[in-house]
């Protein structure tokens, strides 16, 4: 078959010859869009990251293709009902980093909870003294978990390691694993007000648009902290800088802002020199300058093991579907 990926990075493309050596391949750095849609006109399978607008207009000026794989789990950059009407398949990757962005909360978790991030910016300051830089243990401490997904589970695998109480808000329950990993669910004001670290892990719609807001944040426990690797929109901006003023919370990791315009669902840019979308307006300017806020640039999932795994069921779906099998299809 040919194939044609988007948004490659010179390392993807020497290992995605190596492995597809029975189909033609061609590889293009750009993301793909109605402008550069030619590039893919006679190939069968395109697969994207989520920078490409799969529009049906590109559908139109691709009229060989039989397959969109993309690189992610998201596909809100692809035009599912077009594809469906025109008979494209279309397949994505719905695992590959529970654990790494399990990982990453913690250390965002850590970087607070031991003052990381304050020590450093002292020392770049050439001060060395160790006064209000006391810490506090995470045994014994009370993690509230808002999600209880695939990432929820691991970040609850990784707080009982450090002997944490665990108590979690989903609308699905899970009965079962709440016994084995020793956990309980409550209500979404109950988490609030009994946690001393709050983690967010649900996915960004409109139901969890601002589920932190100006009113749930004052329930929050005080001197608590808040982390978020999820998506920015779920907490409101205003609501975290006035609970930081006010003491509501002693602090806050974020590896993702609200106001993010090109981040989707994993910010999968592989090139160093791109442009997240993320938009230091004042307002995060603001946030991002305080001490008892530790930021990353949307890096949870970007581990390279994460990224091979990506890649791995990616090749995957384009093998089971060149035998005439699908893998990981949208919608299931």
């Amino acid at each position: 078959m040919r194939i044609v990926f988007f948004e490659t990075t010179e390392k993807d493309e020497a290992y995605l010859k190596e492995k597809l050596t029975d189909h033609e391949i061609l590889f293009v750095k750009e993301p793909l869009s109605e402008e550069n849609a030619k590039k893919a006109a006679d190939c069968e399978i395109i697969s994207v990251f989520i920078y490409s607008a799969v529009t049906e207009t590109v559908l139109k000026k691709t009229p060989s293709v039989k397959a969109i794989m993309t690189r992610s789990t998201g596909f809100d950059h692809i035009d599912l009902a077009a594809c469906q009407k025109m008979g494209v398949v279309v397949a994505n990757v719905p695992h590959y980093g529970e654990n790494t962005v399990a990982e990453h909360t913690f250390a965002l978790i850590l970087a607070l909870s031991r003052n990381v991030h304050k020590s450093y910016a002292r020392g770049l300051k050439e001060d060395f003294s160790i006064n209000g830089l006391m810490g506090f243990d995470l045994k014994d401490k009370t993690l509230g978990v808002i999600g209880t997904g695939h990432i929820g589970l691991h970040v609850i695998r990784i707080a009982k390691g450090f002997g944490m109480h665990v108590i979690a808000f989903d609308t699905q329950k899970n009965s079962f694993l709440s016994e084995v990993l020793h956990y309980q669910y409550a209500p979404l004001e109950e988490v609030l007000a009994r946690a001393d670290i709050i983690t967010i892990h649900v996915p960004y719609n409109e139901h969890t648009h601002h589920l932190i807001n100006s009113e749930s944040i004052k329930k929050i426990k005080k001197g608590a902290l808040l982390i978020n690797t999820a998506r920015g929109g779920i907490v409101e901006n205003a609501a975290l800088i006035a609970a930081l003023d006010q003491g509501i919370l002693s602090g806050a990791g974020l590896d993702v802002l609200e106001g993010e315009e090109l981040i989707k669902e994993e910010n999968q840019c592989l090139h160093t020199d791109c442009d997240t979308g993320i938009k230091t307006n004042d307002q995060n300017k603001g946030l991002l300058a305080r001490d008892n806020v530790v930021f990353t640039p949307h890096i949870g999932f970007y581990s390279e093991e994460a990224i091979r795994r990506i890649i791995d069921t990616t090749l995957e779906n384009i093998t089971r579907f060149a035998q005439g099998k699908k893998n990981n299809p949208i919608p299931e």
